[in-house]
C-alpha cells in the first residue's frame, strides 16, 4: 500500500510539472514571436541603361509635338522608347528629348533613314538636329521635384580624375541650386560627359554656371574645351 501511494503522488507530480513546463514553453514562443521585426525593404540596384538624346529647334512646338508622336511606331521597330522631353528655359521652341534605346546600332540606324530628314521638316524642325548617344552610369529616380533642369556636356582628359573632382563639388552644387539628376558618358567617346542637374533656384545656378570659380573647377577637373550649357523644363 506505501508503495502503490508513493507511486500515485508521483506521477501527480509529473503530471502537474509537464504542464508547468508546456505552458511556460507556449508562453516564451508567443513572446518571441511577438519580437520578430519585418526586415526593411531593400531598394533594387540601379541598373545602367542607354540614352539616345536628340535636340533640335521646332517652328511650332504644338504642331510638332503631335507629329512626334504619331511616329513612336516606327522609332519602336528600332528599339527606341520615348523616355523625357523638355523645351528650353530661355526658348520654348528648342526641344530636348530623351529615348531609351535596346541597341545602339539600329538607333543610329534610325537616325540615317533617309526618309527621317523629310518627316522631321514636315513637323517643323529648323536647322540641323543634334544626336548623342550615352550610357546612363548614374540616376535618381525620385518622382516629386522641380521640372527645372540643366544639362551640361562637356569632354574631359581622364574620366576618373574628373569625376573625383565632379563628386567633390557636390555639396557646393546643391548650395547653389543644382541637384545631381545623372550622369552619362559618351557611348562612341567615354570622355564625353553629360550631366543632367534638377534646378532649385535658377538664379542662383545661372550665377555659378557662369562663375569663375565653376571655369577653374573644370579646368582643374581636366574639362577640354567650352562646355555646352542647356536649361530646360521637363513637360512629359
Amino acid at each position: 500500500m506505501t508503495f502503490l501511494l508513493a507511486a500515485s503522488l508521483g506521477i501527480t507530480f509529473l503530471s502537474c510539472n509537464g504542464s508547468g513546463d508546456e505552458k511556460k514553453v507556449e508562453e516564451t514562443v508567443a513572446a518571441d514571436t511577438t519580437k520578430v521585426e519585418t526586415a526593411p525593404a531593400v531598394a533594387p540596384a540601379f541598373t545602367p541603361f542607354k540614352v539616345l538624346m536628340i535636340k533640335h529647334t521646332v517652328a511650332d512646338f504644338a504642331k510638332w509635338k503631335p507629329e512626334y508622336e504619331a511616329h513612336d511606331s516606327m522609332r519602336k521597330a528600332y528599339g527606341i522608347k520615348h523616355f523625357h522631353m523638355g523645351t528650353g528655359a530661355d526658348d520654348p521652341k528648342t526641344v530636348i528629348i530623351y529615348d531609351k534605346i535596346d541597341d545602339v546600332q539600329k538607333a543610329k540606324d534610325f537616325t540615317m533613314l533617309p526618309n527621317l530628314k523629310d518627316v522631321m521638316k514636315k513637323a517643323g524642325v529648323i536647322g540641323k538636329p543634334e544626336f548623342g548617344y550615352m550610357d546612363v552610369i548614374r540616376f535618381d529616380d525620385t518622382k516629386n521635384e522641380p521640372k527645372d533642369r540643366m544639362i551640361i556636356i562637356h569632354k574631359v582628359k581622364d574620366f576618373d580624375v574628373w569625376v573625383k573632382a565632379f563628386d567633390a563639388d557636390k555639396a557646393n552644387r546643391e548650395a547653389n541650386g543644382m541637384v545631381d539628376k545623372a550622369l552619362s558618358r559618351g557611348i562612341d567617346d567615354p570622355n564625353m560627359v553629360y550631366i543632367v542637374l534638377v534646378i532649385t533656384d535658377a538664379e542662383k545656378a545661372k550665377a555659378r554656371a557662369n562663375s569663375e570659380e565653376m571655369k577653374k573647377i573644370m579646368t582643374d577637373a581636366g574639362v577640354v574645351g567650352a562646355p555646352q550649357f542647356f536649361r530646360y523644363k521637363i513637360i512629359d
